[in-house]
Formats: C-alpha cells, sequence, structure tokens
C-alpha cells in the first residue's frame, strides 16, 4: 500500500457561490459518512483542515540565525485549506477517493503519493 496526501485547495477571490448553512450541514455529513467510509476500509490514516493562510509563520535560515516571517510561504491566491493522509492499492484509488471528497466539498484536490524512504 502507497500513502498518499490529498490536498484541498482553496483560491482567494474564485468565483465559487458560498454554501449556504443547510448545504454546509449537508457537506459536512457527507464528509463524515466518506470518512467512515475510508477508516472503514483501512484507507484513512489522518486529516486536517488548517487555518487561513494569514495566520501561517514562515521560518527561514539567513546564515546561521534562524529567522520567522508572517504569512505564508509564497504569495499566491491558492493555498492549502486542508489534506487527508490516506493509504491506497494504487494511484487509481487514491484518484476514486480523492474524486468523492472534491464532489463533495466542490475545491480542487491534488493527490501526491509519499516518497519512498525506507531505503534511504
Amino acid at each position: 500500500m502507497t500513502k498518499y496526501m490529498l490536498s484541498v485547495h482553496s483560491v482567494e477571490g474564485e468565483a465559487r457561490t458560498p454554501m449556504t448553512d443547510e448545504e454546509m450541514q449537508q457537506s459536512h455529513k457527507q464528509l463524515g459518512v466518506l470518512e467512515h467510509e475510508m477508516k472503514s476500509s483501512g484507507a484513512w490514516v489522518f486529516s486536517g483542515r488548517l487555518h487561513g493562510p494569514d495566520t501561517a509563520t514562515v521560518v527561514r535560515m539567513s546564515g546561521n540565525e534562524a529567522l520567522t516571517t508572517d504569512g505564508p510561504f509564497v504569495e499566491s491566491r491558492e493555498h492549502l485549506g486542508g489534506f487527508y493522509i490516506i493509504e491506497a492499492q494504487d494511484l487509481d484509488a487514491a484518484l476514486a477517493l480523492a474524486s468523492k471528497v472534491t464532489e463533495i466539498i466542490k475545491a480542487p484536490i491534488e493527490v501526491r503519493p509519499f516518497a519512498d524512504t525506507s531505503g534511504a
């Protein structure tokens, strides 16, 4: 089994109609069902929702000193809003789960396999 990260991207200023309270409740209910399905099948490893990019702090080295700055690492309209870490038999299985998530939340999902570091 390969581990994949399904990253949920939010796009600032995107012309998306905001969900009503009822739609939001339905979305949360559907996500709960999907997450239960992933847990039952052994695919779910971990997930999380992130605060907005304005809460980010970047740490980088300047010579021998660690410097911190407010804000996201790159200035971008698109940012990571949340993620799932899953285990899937192959990319097709990971894409099938990502399709279910994106259908529910109506936001793009990026699917990336974890690098195999067992031989490193």
